[in-house]
């Protein structure tokens, strides 16, 4: 790993932890209980896309939610800037991440696979068996 991956990934784990607490000051309950998954830095740290936990909102609170996210990145930017001494802080860019259902999605079609396997297996003769007596 070069030195600026480096940067860029303690970067992304450093947002993993303050952008949780910029959330949890704030007045909207939309968003103080929101939990952030990943965040993906672009190369040059300018740009951050910024994933979410959905799994308790609604398809309604989350577009208020990420409405609220996008009033409020001014707020995000300078709280970042000030908590870790930086002068610049990333643009962010907010997403729901569904990573989680197209795991269980995935996990739900090897499932399927396995049972339509053994299906066939149980109905096929026994191949190593003679059937003369």
């Amino acid at each position: 790993m070069r030195e600026e991956e480096i940067k860029r990934k303690r970067t992304e784990s450093r947002l993993v932890e303050l952008l949780p607490e910029a959330f949890s000051g704030m007045n909207d309950n939309r968003i103080n209980s929101l939990s952030v998954t990943a965040v993906v830095c672009s190369r040059g740290r300018y740009d951050a896309k910024v994933y979410l936990d959905k799994s308790y909102l609604t398809e309604k609170e989350q577009g208020e939610a990420l409405r609220q996210l996008r009033a409020v990145s001014g707020y995000l930017s300078t709280y970042v800037r000030e908590s870790e001494g930086w002068y610049k802080s990333p643009k962010f860019t907010f997403e729901f991440d569904t990573q989680l259902e197209q795991i269980a999605h995935i996990d739900a079609l090897f499932k399927e696979i396995g049972k339509r396997h053994n299906k066939e297996e149980a109905n096929e003769p026994n191949k190593g068996e003679s059937n003369e007596s």
